[in-house]
């Protein structure tokens, strides 16, 4: 995926990431027939039915949200996962012939959930897409306004959670490192490609903990309502992170006991 017009470096960086992703998905997994060669066309959904997932093997689909030329996909890319996402209407068209290579959608969704190392390349390619999504759509819609989601970018001692706050977004560390505090405590690291923030989210409580950028840091910001849309419309890679995240709180709850164990020895 491509978005047109300028953008900045770090959409460059996390689009060449992405690009690579399918193929590590769809590795060992047998398409579900031979290639469906399109004519070009205005509205490509007509011509596609909803139980397939599609890579593109040659051509290339100009994309429009709102009727407005946003992005277009290339050889390579995912064409299919938007259902029961949270994000505008998108209309696909083609001044070309394009080759698109089937995959039935539930054996991909079960290739991908018998693997965790897939199920966090999932994750993070549908989270990547949504943020350059909501970046790219926030700035056609306010171009003159810095968007409040998308991508964001901070200085070595910035915080990018308050604990006690209201959890209104999730965030992913494209490059850089922050640190996590509890009652000014410092509980743990948050490393690049981490998500965090998330867990309150689920949850509907405030933020329980602190995050500081221990050095310069451009951060993915993720609505709550596109997030949680992301997971209900793939619940086992839901269980999957909740269950990652649950242990980062195991040990971030025995590292505040350390800490409070010493002070009172001191």
């Amino acid at each position: 995926m491509y978005l047109l017009g300028e953008q900045p470096a770090y959409a460059d960086q996390l689009i060449n990431r992405l690009q690579s992703i399918p193929t590590q998905l769809l590795k060992d997994l047998a398409p579900a027939g031979p290639a469906l060669q399109l004519d070009p066309t205005d509205d490509l959904a007509e011509a596609l039915p909803g139980t397939r997932l599609f890579v593109i093997e040659s051509g290339l689909l100009h994309a429009s949200v709102e009727d407005r030329p946003l992005f277009y996909l290339q050889e390579g890319d995912l064409l299919g996962l938007r259902q029961g996402i949270d994000m505008p209407s998108c209309r696909y068209s083609s001044e070309e012939s394009v080759s698109l290579i089937p995959y039935n959608r539930t054996e991909v969704f079960r290739h991908i959930y018998a693997d965790e190392q897939r199920q966090e390349l999932f994750l993070q390619y549908l989270i990547g897409q949504t943020a350059l999504l909501s970046d790219a759509v926030a700035r056609l819609k306010q171009p003159e306004i810095r968007p409040s989601t998308g991508f964001q970018h901070f200085a070595a001692g910035d915080q990018l959670i308050q604990q006690g706050d209201e959890a209104d977004n999730v965030f992913i560390i494209i490059d850089g490192h922050a640190e996590a505090f509890v009652d000014g405590q410092k509980v743990g690291d948050v490393q690049k490609d981490e998500i965090f923030g998330a867990m309150a989210v689920f949850t509907r409580e405030k933020r329980s903990a602190s995050v500081v950028a221990s050095e310069a840091c451009t951060v993915m910001v993720i609505p709550k309502e596109q997030f949680l849309s992301l997971m209900q419309s793939n619940p086992r890679i839901a269980h999957s992170l909740v269950e990652s995240m649950a242990r980062r709180i195991d040990l971030m709850n025995k590292e505040i006991t350390q800490l409070r164990r010493a002070q009172l020895d001191d």
